[in-house]
């Protein structure tokens, strides 16, 4: 017999008692597995093994079909309701000119727009990696540029010959905001 992965159903329960739980969720006591089989039969129900690992076993009379549904649709719910984080990637090198930081800075914001979490690396190279502090300057600069708009998760950490930062949106940083100083609407 294949092991599945729900729950002992009926003939598949092989306690010699249980704590019986009817279909309205009233406890009507301990029973032989044979009695308790015998009422689920009587209701052309089934008997269930919800809590195993209990002495005796708690079983409970149910429709087991229509358990498994709803407990797929319910799961079904879950996964739609769920949101992936995604992580993006913006390298930049120890000598970056203003221009192409800013144009970088500009593709981090879109991401974090975005709701994605960015992994900031600075990649050295040669004799660069005699100086890492100047890689750890653009990384500190970038994370001041973006403080309103996002939070360092991970602080700037050397891996090899590249310095990693994760930053991560704030929530509400990108909302529409009125402009500062217009009186609104006057009646």
């Amino acid at each position: 017999m294949a092991k599945n992965d729900g729950p002992r159903i009926n003939g598949q329960i092989n306690a010699r008692t249980c704590r019986l739980i009817g279909v309205d969720g009233s406890q009507l006591g301990l029973f032989g597995i044979r009695d308790a089989l015998r009422i689920a039969e009587d209701q052309n129900l089934d008997l269930v093994e919800i809590a195993p690992n209990a002495d005796p076993p708690v079983c409970k009379v149910m429709d087991y079909g229509k358990y498994k549904y709803e407990q797929a649709i319910k799961a079904k719910a879950a996964r739609k309701n769920q949101q992936r984080v995604e992580i993006k990637e913006m390298k930049f090198r120890p000598k970056i000119d203003k221009g192409d930081y800013e144009t970088k800075k500009g593709h981090v914001m879109r991401f974090l727009k975005k709701g994605a979490r960015v992994k900031i690396t600075i990649m050295f190279r040669g004799r660069e990696m005699a100086h890492p502090e100047e890689g750890r300057k653009i990384l500190d600069r970038l994370a001041e540029d973006l403080r309103p708009y996002a939070t360092v998760e991970q602080q700037p950490k050397m891996e090899g010959r590249n310095m990693h930062m994760l930053v991560a949106p704030i929530k509400g940083a990108f909302d529409e905001k009125e402009p500062e100083g217009k009186d609104k609407k006057e009646n």
